[in-house]
């Protein structure tokens, strides 16, 4: 750590912009990124039925179709952050929009099964990149004194993202007279659907003109004068601007380059620690929460409720789901990361457990009885609120921060990985597996859920408030 402390003190750490909210406009345009990722992820929840319809295919098809886009997300995760080193933070967001506008426009006119699940690709590319990206640029950009609270912007994109997708599918379906296939515009509703992601997308190419480039990366190539411009904007006149630009060059120089073989070692392939970045990122997923936002309108409908109202419903899931994420923001810092998870997934395992029992009542004329109709609403919502307020943010932040200096990267990149391989895996089984037994599917997550007590009791370390060199 020596050559980082040996750099010229440029005041950095206190500084403070003159015009903070051009600083802010900043970071949310760059998290625009993180909205489409938010958007494009669920959409799809709105076109399932009328998809699975219109080319009469089996569950597990039509799985593949939906879990497809999360093989794009993992190479796009994988290879944004040597496209944005080569070419720049802001030419890679720019390739994102152009990949979030074509999947768009494809989706809504496809001519075949096949071409439908190409565009999900396309667009899962996009989210990948819009992943890693948006978090990067805005650490890079951000004031230090500001870095946590502007850097929060990408994962609330993301839930607001969520939860403007599902408002779209619902007004597109009452405009439509609640027929997924009904006529809008002379396309289907679904097709309407996946086609109005075109308009974010666009504006996110727009914003991406409007905002500096990461002085970061212009250091890195050279350009330092206009490294020093953009400095100034977003940290203020009262920084000492040839020592920041030697403090950024200082600290680039000493950075370890993590590689995968540095993750090797210890009795089972990977270091311990690396396996409970994985369990983390595995549990996250295992516990179900995306059938909430893929599949949520499909479910409801499969328990006799009227396709509009399970769309309101997903809309408001996707309400509770924002408010969840507001209050780990809020205590994540305060009470601590082990805590909140815990707590998470006390409720999850309760929101779980109730929706496994009444999903095993039968039907009465294509309905749930009354009763197990409402507890399986309300359980839904105080699943996603629980998993918000803890599992949905906990876990990046235990993986931006558990990890020792030497490793962090590369950690935290298998980390990633295997977490879009358990949601590929939720994903893909869920309509067979409800097919199969809707209440023994929700008891596999039930269980999942408690799992993930006991794996944190033993294997999870507390990270508030230490260094991130103290972490090992």
């Amino acid at each position: 750590m020596t050559s980082t402390a040996q750099a010229p003190k440029s005041g950095a750490r206190a500084a403070h912009p003159e015009h903070l909210g051009h600083v802010i406009f900043i970071a949310a345009a760059a998290a625009m990124g993180g909205f489409l990722f938010g958007y494009d992820s669920s959409v799809i929840n709105g076109a399932v039925e009328a998809i699975r319809d219109r080319y009469d295919v089996g569950s597990a098809a039509l799985a593949q179709v939906i879990a497809i886009a999360l093989i794009g997300c993992a190479i796009g995760a994988a290879t944004a952050g040597r496209i944005a080193d080569r070419i720049g933070r802001i030419r890679c967001m720019q390739i994102a929009a152009v990949l979030f506008t074509v999947s768009a426009i494809g989706s809504a006119l496809p001519f075949a099964l096949w071409d439908l699940a190409f565009w999900r690709v396309v667009g899962g590319f996009a989210i990948g990149m819009a992943s890693v990206i948006g978090p990067a640029y805005i650490a890079e950009v951000a004031p230090p004194a500001y870095r946590g609270r502007l850097g929060s912007f990408q994962q609330a994109a993301i839930v607001i993202g969520i939860a403007v997708s599902q408002l779209v599918n619902w007004g597109v379906l009452n405009a439509a007279d609640g027929d997924q296939r009904g006529k809008l515009m002379g396309l289907e509703a679904w097709q309407v659907m996946l086609g109005v992601m075109v308009v974010p997308a666009v504006l996110y190419g727009l914003l991406s003109f409007v905002i500096p480039e990461s002085p970061r990366f212009l250091i890195s190539v050279g350009k330092h004068e206009r490294a020093r411009e953009i400095l100034t904007e977003v940290e203020g006149k009262d920084v000492d601007l040839d020592a920041r630009v030697t403090e950024i060059e200082h600290a680039m120089k000493s950075e370890h380059k993590s590689s995968f073989k540095d993750l090797l070692g210890g009795g089972f392939f990977f270091k311990p620690i690396v396996w409970v970045g994985i369990g983390l990122s595995v549990f996250q997923q295992f516990v179900g929460i995306n059938v909430a936002f893929y599949y949520s309108s499909t479910l409801w409908q499969s328990v006799g409720v009227d396709p509009t109202d399970s769309f309101f419903y997903s809309f408001t899931t996707s309400i509770i789901n924002i408010v969840g994420t507001v209050i780990a923001m809020i205590f994540v810092d305060r009470i601590g990361r082990r805590p909140l998870a815990i707590i998470g997934s006390v409720g999850m395992v309760i929101g779980l457990a109730l929706e496994a029992w009444a999903f095993s009542y039968h039907l009465v004329d294509g309905k749930l009885p009354a009763t197990q109709g409402w507890i399986a609403l309300i359980a839904a919502h105080i699943f996603v609120l629980f998993f918000a307020l803890s599992w949905g943010v906990v876990v990046w932040v235990f993986l931006g921060e558990m990890f020792p200096n030497k490793i962090r990267a590369a950690a935290l990149g298998v980390a990633a990985a295997a977490q879009w391989i358990a949601n590929w895996a939720i994903t893909a089984s869920f309509p067979s597996l409800a097919d199969w037994n809707l209440s023994a599917t929700y008891v596999i997550y039930t269980a999942f859920a408690a799992l993930s007590i006991p794996f944190v009791l033993k294997f999870v370390k507390e990270t508030k408030g230490k260094a991130l060199e103290e972490m090992g």
